[in-house]
């Protein structure tokens, strides 16, 4: 019986319309409300009352079933037979569409032409080649073709593509219906807005291929990223102006698509921010009229004056430098340089105030948004940057660097000798004496360095034996975001400001005070955390690694399994397994040596533990007294073996 079935629903014919009177009929029979899940309602759905014609519930269940399979599945069965009627009456909708036995083929480029036609050649002349080599060969071939030579693959393309222009043009006409859904699919949502760069580079794209027409994606790419980079403010001006005008559009536009469709559950949230880079929005702030902000304070302004000179300088030196000599100055030097910044933001202020009122008020909620400047008329500025950099009396200094260790050096000869140099002038000389001096000679220092640096670690370990800071409550934290406010509110006057934040405290409401409470929650865990680790042993190294000191030589394998394995590693004969395998593999090598070859191993590693010995010794007697105690005692803390051997 089961077997008959099965025979006949195979040999009857299923037509567009059948498919869909299916459908229908399954749509009839299920709850107005279906919410269920499709399998709970496709499990309930009575097959003998979706029967229809010569179509048995058995054979309809059937058939569902194979429809099922090629289409997404959602939430509802009533979803699922909508999705199912749009498969049958387009079967070659989307992605689909190119498979359909009428659409035409694009034309082969004219490298694929060229590629196709001399591959079989190559790979018979080179058949130890894989096919990345002979691509990559077939592709410098066609570079260097004559230009005559690749005209002929260029004509070829260009008959092809004008075949392929009126193959498209009637299959248009015969299948209206499937061009229809290919052109709507994706354009219910509006499209995102491009940016500077991808309007600039749609629009100079054309004039490239004009006289580049055998150009290849990457070449187009590579050329016009080059002249994006190279391109005056003034011109990228123009872009970014256009790249706005779309983004306001497309906002526009978006509001209302979100509101006609409910159903997609999108929000405000879902329009793009900003087609613009930070780069970009800078520099149309500053076309706008947006002046710099001031630095924070007098240091931070005297720094920046320095290193516009410091151009020969390395960059990781730069800061030190400025460092050291924020020192040498005389303290109504500093006072002028804080004066200096005070005044410049007072300027800003006002010029910022003259920018704010320029522009629309969306416009300024983003720049105060940016700056975070919400109290910006207050006069909020920097006050907590400069309380917050303020380093504590007992943090132990960055040690100084051998550059500068050979600076400070020479300095007061240089000063004697060249009295007509400026302070910028003779930093600038240094460096460059550094960076000619021979590493020879720069050894010395570079020892200094090292003992400095062990100096700031031992320090850095003291510091951390000591308890660490008791937790602030929710109403100091608060106090000390606000504290800068307050103080330029009164004055200066501290006792005022203080009493002010008090009574503005005891008044606010619980819901306002739950943000500061919980990162008192956060500073009390802190604290508890910094004291378990106090009473629990340090590490010496926080990251785990051994300190390097200059010259000191390369510890030798201990054993000989050790340099086996030393000798296995750097062959490269197992590089293509991962390093856990590739132990494993090692390690069974070894227990398959004879033992012979082992006794060999362990003969050459004990010979190198001898010639390291004699090297050790001979390097620590070249150090100085200072920098001897300085390693035994660096060893000693991390139980380096070769303790028991230092004179």
């Amino acid at each position: 019986m089961n077997g008959e079935m099965d025979t006949s629903t195979k040999d009857q014919v299923w037509t567009q319309d059948d498919l869909l009177n299916l459908l229908e009929a399954m749509k009839v029979n299920l709850p107005q409300k279906d919410l269920a899940k499709y399998k709970t309602s496709e499990s309930h759905l009575d097959w003998e009352k979706v029967a229809f014609n010569s179509f048995t519930g058995e054979m309809c269940k059937q058939k569902w079933n194979e429809v099922s399979k090629v289409i997404r599945k959602f939430r509802t069965l009533t979803e699922l037979i909508f999705d199912a009627q749009d498969f049958i009456k387009n079967p070659y909708k989307g992605k689909k569409l190119k498979k359909h036995p009428d659409f035409p083929k694009k034309p082969l480029t004219p490298y694929f032409r060229f590629f196709i036609e001399k591959r079989a050649k190559y790979a018979k002349l080179h058949p130890e080649m894989s096919n990345l080599d002979l691509t990559k060969i077939l592709s410098m071939k066609y570079r260097g073709l004559p230009e005559k030579k690749k005209k002929k693959y260029l004509e070829d393309f260009q008959k092809d593509k004008e075949t392929f222009g009126h193959s498209m043009s009637k299959f248009r006409e015969d299948h209206p219906d499937l061009v229809e859904s290919m052109a709507k699919k994706g354009s219910n949502v509006p499209e995102k807005p491009r940016t500077p760069q991808q309007l600039w580079y749609s629009h100079e794209k054309k004039a490239f291929l004009k006289t580049h027409a055998d150009a290849t994606t990457k070449d187009i790419k590579d050329s016009l990223g080059k002249q994006w980079t190279q391109l005056s403010d003034k011109k990228r001006l123009k872009w970014i102006a256009k790249s706005l005008e779309m983004h306001k559009a497309y906002e526009e536009v978006m509001k209302g698509f979100i509101e006609t469709h409910p159903e997609l559950n999108m929000s405000n949230e879902d329009i793009v921010k900003s087609t613009l880079t930070k780069a970009e929005r800078h520099l149309k702030d500053k076309s706008d009229g947006r002046p710099d902000k001031p630095p924070p304070n007098g240091y931070s302004m005297f720094c920046a004056e320095l290193m516009s000179s410091m151009k020969d300088v390395p960059s990781t030196e730069r800061m030190v430098m400025c460092s050291q000599q924020w020192k040498l100055l005389k303290q109504n030097e500093k006072d002028g340089y804080q004066k200096r910044c005070e005044q410049r933001k007072k300027e800003y202020e006002v010029e910022m105030n003259r920018f704010l009122c320029s522009i629309s008020e969306e416009e300024q909620q983003r720049v105060l948004g940016e700056q975070k400047m919400i109290g910006f008329k207050k006069g909020s500025g920097g006050s907590k940057k400069k309380s917050r950099a303020k380093p504590g009396p007992e943090k132990p200094k960055r040690p100084i660097s051998a550059m500068f260790i050979f600076s400070e050096e020479k300095r007061p000869k240089l000063q004697q000798e060249r009295p007509d140099l400026s302070d910028s002038e003779l930093t600038r000389l240094l460096a460059r004496m550094w960076n000619e001096l021979s590493d020879k000679k720069k050894e010395k220092y570079k020892r200094l360095e090292t003992v400095l640096k062990a100096e700031s670690v031992k320090k850095g370990q003291e510091e951390r034996s000591r308890l660490p800071d008791t937790p602030k409550t929710a109403q100091d934290i608060w106090q000390q975001s606000v504290i800068g406010d307050y103080l330029a509110r009164f004055k200066n006057d501290r006792p005022k400001a203080q009493k002010a934040m008090e009574a503005t405290w005891n008044t606010m409401e619980k819901k306002e005070k739950i943000m500061w409470i919980k990162k008192a929650a956060e500073d009390q865990k802190r604290y508890e955390r910094e004291l378990s680790e106090m009473r629990s042993p340090a590490t010496i190294i926080a990251s785990g690694k051994k300190m390097k000191f200059d010259g000191e030589p390369k510890k030798p394998p201990s054993n000989g399994y050790q340099k086996f394995s030393q000798e296995m590693l750097s062959n490269g004969e197992l590089n293509h397994l991962p390093m856990k395998e590739r132990m494993g593999e090692i390690g069974g090598r070894w227990q398959r040596q004879p033992q012979k070859e082992k006794d060999r191993y362990k003969k050459i590693a004990e010979e190198k533990q001898k010639l390291y010995k004699v090297e050790l010794e001979r390097w620590l007697a070249s150090l100085s007294s200072q920098e001897r105690n300085v390693y035994k005692e660096y060893n000693s803390q991390v139980s380096h073996p070769c303790y028991s051997i230092m004179p």
